[in-house]
């Protein structure tokens, strides 16, 4: 009985939304959202920063009512958002006990059902089991366990007499979400919930959203996760209409179909523009003709001046409601990221490191070279290392022993991890101010200078916005821009995708497996180390 009861309770979950619109400060955040979570589905929630998932699962827990449209909810509910307000006075077990409420709840009633059959009261029979099957559904005797298992797994603190306050962001994070893992909820809403999460924990975290036999909602920006979780995705991100875009197939399914969306998005703003700019022609050639083609020609009759001008006029006027009448109404696609040429000298030894250690930082000697085109992915856990070689290879960070070398007029760029502190100028005079410099030094040939907005990192707009104003991943973005603004033939570049857009990391990965620059980096990220699984290794 139990195995059908359970699978009729969560036959009954689901989760719809219909038509969902919402506007902060007159900006819309959620536009013709659409989406429907049954048991099985695994719906993903992508998008850059600021268009709205978090606020999508607000709205769709009913912590935040939508300015139109609707939702509807069938089946318990497990909610992470990625921020976590918690009471000094609460314990990792009144926690606990707060996020399997409903699983005790359900225990509680399916006790008292039992009392009441055992005492034989009227109805008792239809009550135990309606009460037998809720808790049945949430498998609510084993809710403790797995949350225990969960606990184990995320390395987080399982005794459940210590106080919050005397833990760490990150460890009340993975204890909440060991408990919806283990609460036997029929939905789960889930915002970055790799946040925090080393690999066990992440393995962990996949296998069990994998098995989860309800609904679930996942946001983040983990490729990996995606791709390992998610059956369907929904892209918030602009599109050709305005509407947002619902992908089948996976992350695999949604690549494809976001490339395939991003093409005809384009070809048809370029078919537009093309016509608009015939058009344009026709009207100027037409009025050409007006002025200076109705004139008779050397020993004509005046007759003819009369008989041309008429049907010229009249097809100056058609030529201008062509035109007038042709409204572009495809918007301008997205920006797509352009690396410029990055050239080296084929063969040569542009930098190596022979036998480098830093005090404090990685105390195993390090040995790297590198020559045109070559490749190096430098791996290893928080601590060990990673980001001081970088540095030592860039040059900002002297070694305690060891020698570093580099070829005679070499340039190397380094991506730190976090940006410098923002400036108040705008970005493109950050930018300008940068290149200025390169080619006032000889370090870069005027010929070679590439503008800000020809890399297609930032719009016009973000480009003349003081860097202050610009978000976390806007300022990754100039960051970056300023390393390629140097031309680099070493690019190093250390956790590349944090803060940055799938779609800009997917781009610039491709780009940086063909150009001709030394490029090295430093990962945490699971697909992005897929991504260069043919790469060679230096493990920390």
């Amino acid at each position: 009985m139990s195995t059908d009861t359970v699978r009729r309770a969560r036959a009954r979950a689901h989760l719809n939304a219909t038509d969902l619109r919402l506007a902060r400060g007159g900006r819309p955040v959620l536009t013709g959202v659409d989406l429907t979570v049954s048991p099985g589905d695994r719906l993903g929630v992508v998008g850059e920063n600021g268009r709205g998932k978090s606020t999508l699962l607000q709205v769709l827990a009913g912590t935040l009512v939508p300015d139109s449209g609707s939702v509807h909810r069938a089946g318990t509910l497990g909610v992470a958002d990625q921020e976590m307000p918690i009471d000094d006075h609460r314990t990792v077990g009144g926690l606990i006990d707060v996020e399997l409420a409903q699983v005790r709840a359900v225990l509680r009633a399916f006790e008292a059902a039992t009392l009441a059959l055992a005492e034989d009261r009227p109805g008792a029979d239809q009550a135990y089991a309606d009460a037998l099957a809720d808790a049945e559904a949430v498998d609510a005797w084993d809710a403790d366990r797995r949350v225990d298992v969960s606990l184990a797994a995320l390395d987080a603190v399982h005794d459940r007499a210590r106080p919050l306050a005397e833990l760490s962001v990150g460890q009340r994070y993975r204890i909440r979400l060991a408990c919806l893992l283990g609460a036997g909820h029929d939905l789960l809403l889930l915002d970055e919930p790799t946040n925090h999460l080393d690999a066990a924990g992440l393995d962990h975290l996949t296998a069990r959203l994998r098995e989860h036999p309800g609904g679930v909602v996942l946001v983040s920006h983990d490729r990996a996760l995606l791709d390992d979780v998610v059956t369907t995705v929904l892209d918030l991100d602009p599109t050709s209409d305005g509407r947002p875009r619902t992908y089948g197939g996976g992350y695999a399914g949604y690549r494809e179909g976001r490339r395939a969306e991003r093409e005809r998005w384009e070809s048809e703003y370029r078919d537009q523009q093309s016509e608009r700019e015939r058009l344009a022609q026709d009207l100027s050639a037409a009025q050409n003709r007006l002025s200076t083609g109705w004139r008779p020609e050397k020993g004509t009759g005046k007759h003819t001046r009369a008989t041309r001008a008429p049907a010229l006029v009249r097809a100056v006027h058609r030529r201008r409601e062509e035109l007038e009448a042709h409204v572009v109404d495809v918007p301008k696609p997205p920006l797509r990221f352009q690396l410029p040429r990055l050239e080296a000298p084929q063969g040569a030894t542009l930098l190596r490191a022979d036998e480098v250690t830093v005090h404090g930082r990685f105390a195993s000697p390090q040995s790297v070279l590198l020559r045109s085109g070559d490749r190096l992915v430098v791996t290893g856990p928080n601590g060990s290392g990673k980001s001081s070689v970088l540095s030592v290879l860039a040059g900002t960070l002297a070694p305690d022993s060891g020698v570093v070398q580099r070829k005679r007029g070499a340039r190397v760029g380094l991506l730190a991890q976090e940006s410098p502190p923002p400036s108040r100028r705008r970005a493109f005079e950050v930018y300008d101010a940068v290149v200025g410099r390169l080619v006032s030094s000889g370090a870069l040939d005027e010929a070679d200078c590439v503008g800000l907005t020809q890399l297609g990192l930032l719009p016009s707009g973000a480009a003349h916005r003081p860097v202050t104003e610009l978000s976390i991943g806007q300022q990754r973005r100039l960051d970056l821009a300023v390393l390629l603004a140097a031309r680099p033939q070493v690019v190093l570049l250390d956790e590349p995708t944090n803060h940055l857009s799938m779609a800009l990391v997917e781009e610039l990965t491709e780009a940086l497996a063909t150009t001709g620059a030394a490029v090295v980096l430093a990962t945490h990220d699971r697909q992005l180390l897929r991504d260069t699984a043919d790469w060679p290794r230096l493990r920390l």
